[in-house]
């Protein structure tokens, strides 16, 4: 009796289940052919019939991990501009079991991605997009008023981007100095920064600026040399 045929599409969904099992529990070091293999309990042969090498099976992941980003709960939009803004930023923090999980997952993916062309390219581009999403809340705040006219919105969505994932690692490394409520709260005074006229024209907040002085001038020696880091 023939055997019965096989439904790839099926099996391909199975093989993309496991592969997130195994990325929320172990991250991208632990993303290898065998434990995908090993949480299906199939062979590492019957596996790359899907995925050949290592890298095809990291590239699927990735594939994976942008959808569930794509798809993930977002937050109301209350009203254009920085208010739209702030939910944004609030969508990307690890607040929330998957969330956290979601960003565990994308910062364990960097080293891949730094060490590879292809890979480091494709997260270059995400970043583009990132930018380009939050540019136009940026660009309602200037209509609504909350931001000048002649704010440099491009930096100001660099900004914005480098703002939220520099807390997102920080969240994620010390998550009892950045519980949820800390991490909305520092979103709140990074938006509040921004609604200065100053803040919009320059390259930093003004709020962020004393605090760097404040450091800088206490890292000072007597002698008026920075002390090292």
């Amino acid at each position: 009796m023939p055997p019965a045929p096989v439904d790839h599409e099926s099996r391909r969904e199975d093989v993309s289940q496991a592969v997130w099992r195994v990325l929320a529990a172990k991250g991208f070091g632990g993303l290898t052919l065998r434990a995908v293999a090993a949480e299906m309990d199939v062979s590492t042969g019957l596996l790359m019939h899907y995925f050949p090498t290592k890298r095809a099976l990291v590239v699927h992941a990735l594939e994976l991990l942008e959808k569930s980003s794509a798809e993930r709960p977002r937050r109301a939009r209350p009203r254009e501009g920085l208010a739209a803004l702030r939910a944004v930023l609030l969508d990307f923090l690890p607040i929330g079991r998957e969330n956290t999980d979601r960003n565990r997952i994308w910062v364990s993916s960097w080293d891949l991605a730094l060490a590879d062309q292809g890979l480091h390219a494709d997260q270059a581009e995400r970043y583009v997009r990132i930018r380009a999403a939050v540019r136009p809340h940026l660009e309602a705040a200037v209509a609504l008023g909350e931001l000048p006219a002649a704010a440099d919105l491009d930096q100001l969505a660099t900004m914005a981007v480098a703002f939220v994932h520099g807390l997102v690692v920080q969240a994620l490394f010390d998550p009892k100095r950045f519980p949820p409520k800390a991490q909305t709260a520092a979103v709140d005074r990074f938006l509040d920064a921004l609604r200065t006229s100053d803040a919009a024209e320059s390259e930093h907040p003004p709020a962020l600026l004393t605090r760097t002085a404040t450091r800088r001038s206490a890292s000072r020696t007597s002698d008026g040399r920075s002390a090292p880091g």
